[in-house]
């Protein structure tokens, strides 16, 4: 598995993780899920690695969009979180990078130059 990075591509955190990425040598590739979408299965995995509170970003017009009943049920049940964030892909937080490099598997979500230059040395 080479390193995947998802997220939508005009995002700013999105640009400041290509940048280090492309800094430090690391070949990925990208998968735009405003345009491919993401299957429940890899938001499946990433919730259930790094949990909800990680990957389900409240703080973006997206969620703040949802009706309060859809609010509710979203803080209810992880699984209608997820069916969420499936259909509604800009409420995952960006970028979520994923794969193996030398060796190791990364899962990351959100940037932050620390942790992604810990990940990739």
């Amino acid at each position: 598995m080479t390193i995947t990075v998802y997220g939508i591509k005009a995002c700013s955190t999105m640009k400041k993780a290509f940048t280090k990425l492309d800094e430090m040598g690391v070949a990925y590739e990208f998968h735009d899920y405003k345009q491919q979408g993401v299957d429940k299965d890899s938001v499946q995995r990433w919730v259930d690695t790094l949990g909800i509170a990680k990957v389900l970003n409240k703080r973006g017009t997206t969620w703040r969009k949802l009706t309060d009943e859809q609010k509710a049920a979203a803080d209810a049940s992880v699984d209608t979180a997820i069916d969420l964030l499936v259909e509604n892909t800009s409420m995952i937080k960006r970028p979520i990078v994923e794969g193996k490099y030398k060796g190791k598997d990364i899962l990351l979500c959100g940037f932050d130059d620390a942790e992604f230059t810990e990940a990739f040395v």
